[in-house]
């Protein structure tokens, strides 16, 4: 009679330990998901390039970024509300830390959704685009189109303001290739 007794207590006793193990599991996995969503835990925030189709490639690291010149541009952009202010460094400046570019090149920008744009040095060159890494004084982070965004000072060029050069604006920026 004890085993058949033992067996709904036994089952009940599992039943209780397995709940209370997956509410707590379910409670750290929530802890967990409102720890990376309010303390900007960020992906990496080093650039990785080739130049001619990866016959050479390497990384630009963050601090090697962050040593460059910062620059503002206060500017509208075509996925926010009213004039915004980005500090980054000048893309040409970053250029500069790679090897062979010239005017002609070609740089394809990639971001962490494999979004990617062919965008002409020229642009660099003509323009003072920046790679900005914080909005309104904030550090941007993949929640915001952080880490890296490209910046074209579209409010002071009219010509910047032509959907053309919307698309180039790219966002969770994590790699350049030089063609």
């Amino acid at each position: 009679m004890t085993g058949i007794a033992a067996g709904p207590i036994l089952t009940r006793f599992r039943t209780v330990f397995v709940e209370a193990d997956l509410r707590k599991l379910r409670i750290f996995t929530a802890a967990l998901a409102w720890l990376a969503l309010t303390t900007g835990i960020s992906v990496a925030q080093d650039i990785h390039y080739s130049v001619d189709n990866g016959t050479s490639s390497n990384t630009i690291y963050e601090d090697q970024i962050m040593a460059l010149p910062m620059h503002e541009i206060s500017t509208t952009t075509s996925v926010t509300e009213g004039v915004q202010q980005f500090e980054g460094v000048l893309m040409r400046d970053l250029l500069a830390l790679m090897p062979r570019h010239e005017p002609g090149d070609i740089v394809v920008v990639g971001a962490l959704n494999d979004y990617e744009v062919e965008i002409p040095i020229e642009d660099f060159i003509r323009f003072d685009v920046i790679l900005a890494h914080s909005m309104n004084g904030t550090r941007l982070t993949p929640r915001d189109k952080g880490p890296w965004w490209i910046i074209y000072p579209r409010d002071d060029h009219e010509e910047l303001q032509d959907i053309r050069y919307d698309t180039r604006w790219v966002w969770q920026l994590n790699r350049l290739d030089i063609r």
